[in-house]
């Protein structure tokens, strides 16, 4: 298993680069993204707004450097040689960091699609590069692989906005909101809804994934057996 981290500042009292986009992703953990600003963020780190444009020219820039902080915390495990346990770990993994930085989660989400693929920080690409690297070796097709990455991130992005919906919104009234209209729900025209309230007042987001990833997983499975059968 291997971290990756970001070197800490350049001495005591200087800025850098990644202690600017540390007090970023700070004042987003607490304040959310609007809160973000160069004005903000040089009251924080003590320092006149203007130097913070040495380390992003603008404010896009400066959300792109917070977005390839969080996905730097993301861990890789270059020891696991299959790829559907990689691709499960790496699934849990991103969510685990979500969790921890719920309010970033829309840079991560939204962000690239204001931003050229070749003009995004190399960090936000890593994901993309292992992705298809683990694809590829296991037998797919590049093609297929990049089509494999965009349907799993989909799923991924969308099951962790889902979870974190009611930790944002607000989490100690959710459930009895969920119950109540679950109540009021006529049970003639939603009888299944109905019948799976006890399953969606107890959601593990944990367990969730993993029974999303199966079916994800299972059905590339049977792709990859046909490709090796249709060429053997």
């Amino acid at each position: 298993m291997e971290r990756k981290g970001a070197s800490g500042q350049n001495g005591a009292g200087r800025l850098s680069r990644t202690s600017v986009l540390k007090a970023a992703l700070e004042l987003v953990d607490e304040h959310g993204v609007e809160a973000l600003s160069m004005r903000r963020l040089g009251q924080a780190i003590g320092r006149d707004p203007m130097s913070i444009y040495r380390y992003a020219a603008n404010r896009q820039e400066l959300l792109a450097g917070v977005a390839e902080l969080v996905l730097d915390e993301v861990e890789t495990f270059p020891d696991d040689t299959h790829w559907q346990a990689q691709l499960r770990r790496m699934a849990h993994e991103l969510r685990r960091v979500c969790l921890l930085h719920p309010n970033a989660v829309p840079l991560l989400v939204t962000g690239p699609l204001s931003t050229p693929l070749g003009l995004r920080p190399a960090g936000t690409l890593r994901p993309l590069e292992q992705v298809l690297g683990t694809l590829i070796r296991a037998g797919f097709v590049p093609a297929d692989a990049l089509h494999i990455y965009r349907a799993f991130y989909g799923f991924l992005y969308g099951h962790i906005l889902n979870e974190l919906q009611e930790l944002i919104a607000d989490p100690d009234e959710n459930e009895a909101l969920l119950r109540l209209g679950l109540q009021r729900l006529p049970l003639r025209d939603f009888p299944h809804l109905r019948s799976l309230a006890p399953e969606l007042l107890e959601y593990d987001g944990s367990q969730e994934l993993d029974e999303g990833l199966t079916i994800l997983l299972a059905g590339l499975g049977h792709q990859l057996a046909d490709n090796e059968a249709r060429y053997t």
